[in-house]
């Protein structure tokens, strides 16, 4: 990867932080359906207070993941379509170095001349 690459690596940098957290994650996957979930529900079953949630939703919304909507009194959150497809763009593209690599490695063992018994 060159320099430049790692360098716009670092517009996705704070999406990977904030699911870098497992009750960051949990509320991503409770928002994968596309809707608007309130915090009160985005909370159920979680052991958090509604503060705590907030708190969560605030990193994920910072980052550009999710976006909050008022709605009277209730705030609502859903996904950010676009959001999460840079960070998988980026996922790929190392994943596909990682296996270019393991090609390479694997060529090399295969290739390598093998010692002569004595």
């Amino acid at each position: 990867m060159s320099p430049a690459e790692v360098h716009a690596g670092g517009e996705i940098a704070p999406v990977f932080a904030a699911l870098g957290d497992p009750t960051r994650l949990e509320l991503v996957a409770r928002l994968a359906d596309r809707q608007a979930h309130s915090i009160t529900s985005l909370g159920d079953g979680l052991p958090l207070s509604r503060q705590a949630v907030r708190k969560h939703l605030r990193v994920l919304e910072d980052a550009g993941v999710i976006v909050g909507e008022r709605s009277g009194r209730e705030h609502h959150f859903r996904v950010r379509q676009d959001s999460l497809a840079p960070a998988q763009r980026y996922l790929e593209r190392v994943a596909a170095q990682w296996e270019d690599a393991a090609l390479r490695l694997k060529a090399f063992i295969e290739n390598e001349p093998r010692g002569t018994d004595k």
